[in-house]
């Protein structure tokens, strides 16, 4: 018998807030965390604008010594399960340490790092390069961070599947309590790479948008969208045994329900033009889920706003849910705070979990008219209503596919 699993913290530090009370008040009011990039110089760059955290400081989630030995993934992270670990009320003084574990997922590891240190050593030789550059660098080090801070002794790992990463971060812990090997996760994602190597490589693809409207610059799923907007930030959440969680008496914000992962097998950055693939994720989610696929109303979209990704999740969506297509509310999150990579999928599951808690589906802000094969409910509006299911859907490079599906609780 697979174990029942709920959701009982909740920590983000976002473009658009750096505690989930500011970053959902911020999602309802559809506030926007795109500006100018203000780490470099981008004189020679075709894009202009990301999407920075704001007034961020590592010091009140960590002491300095700690975050000087962090790369701003890692510390994002940590700052992120300080908030969860808060939020759950849970008391590791009374758990067993092998019971908790850390799933956080992470795209690309510390770009800062990299740059600096291949400039290093290019200038003064390989004597030069930090004896640090390694394990500030690798992607594993934001869950070994989070572990080393918390006391986390279970499974710990990082899923890398570029911005499928997140969701299959959570997916992964999601089966790892399920199948009773740990009670407890830590899990989520993380990334911290606006840097001058991150913005050219994404230049370079003709993926990023080019616009210098902060309102216009990331708009999933209209017809003038001409790519993505780089954010930074991580959203981690406490996944728990549902026993477990009810014997401690901890706030239960949600359930998880169903996994489901795909591979297009297609091309390295393309989605298939099919969008089966995806189609096939969410279908496998929903099945895991147990529950009928009109039951489900509401889509939270990867909608990256560039032209293939929205243009052939449309497509999947359709292909998944034939005629009901019509009846789903589907948005964009990154409409608001740009694409995190290999955050973006956990820092949307809080938001699905917000959604799911409060009835409110948030508006895909911009979002004016679409393409006339996008004929979907892409929410140009936001809506109250009851939301007893989310589905969210991540896609990465690679061809990778993850979709979950959270529920209310009910005993």
């Amino acid at each position: 018998m697979k174990k029942r699993v709920v959701v009982t913290g909740l920590g983000v530090v976002t473009p658009i807030g750096n505690n989930v009370k500011d970053f959902w008040q911020g999602i309802k009011d559809e506030k926007i965390g795109f500006a100018p990039i203000s780490y470099f110089d981008t004189t020679d760059f075709k894009c202009k604008i990301a999407a920075e955290l704001k007034n961020y400081n590592a010091e009140e989630f960590m002491d300095k010594k700690s975050a000087k030995r962090m790369e701003l993934f890692s510390q994002y992270a940590v700052a992120a399960a300080s908030q969860a670990m808060a939020d759950s009320n849970l008391d590791m003084e009374k758990e067993d340490p092998y019971r908790v574990g850390c799933s956080i997922g992470n795209g690309v590891g510390s770009l800062q790092s990299m740059q600096k240190e291949h400039t290093r050593l290019v200038e003064k030789g390989p004597s030069k390069v930090s004896p640090l550059l390694v394990p500030m660098m690798i992607t594993n080090m934001a869950a070994g961070n989070v572990s080393i801070q918390f006391g986390l002794k279970g499974k710990s790992f990082n899923v890398v599947s570029a911005c499928a990463s997140g969701t299959n971060s959570i997916g992964e812990a999601f089966r790892t309590i399920q199948y009773g090997d740990a009670d407890v996760m830590f899990a989520g994602g993380t990334e911290g790479s606006i840097t001058e190597f991150g913005i050219a490589g994404f230049d370079a693809l003709k993926a990023l948008s080019t616009s210098e409207d902060p309102a216009r610059c990331s708009i999933p799923f209209d017809k003038d969208r001409c790519g993505f907007i780089m954010g930074e930030g991580a959203g981690v959440v406490v996944l728990e045994e549902l026993e477990h969680a009810k014997k401690r008496g901890a706030k239960i914000y949600a359930e998880v329900l169903g996994y489901g992962c795909s591979s297009d097998a297609y091309h390295i950055t393309s989605p298939a033009e099919d969008g089966m693939g995806a189609a096939n994720s969410m279908l496998a989610a929903v099945k895991d889920a147990g529950i009928e696929k009109e039951a489900l109303t509401y889509i939270n979209a990867h909608g990256t706003s560039t032209h293939y990704n929205d243009l052939f999740e449309t497509r999947a969506i359709k292909l998944a849910f034939g005629d009901h297509a019509k009846n789903i509310k589907i948005n964009s999150t990154k409409s608001m705070i740009g694409h995190l990579l290999g955050a973006a999928g956990a820092v949307e599951f809080v938001t699905c979990v917000k959604e799911v808690e409060e009835n409110f589906i948030h508006k895909t802000v911009g979002l004016k008219e679409c393409d006339e094969e996008m004929d979907l409910n892409y929410c140009k509006e936001s809506y109250e209503e009851e939301v007893p299911y989310a589905l969210s859907n991540s896609l990465g490079f690679g061809g990778h596919n993850a979709s979950i599906v959270i529920g209310k609780y009910t005993e």
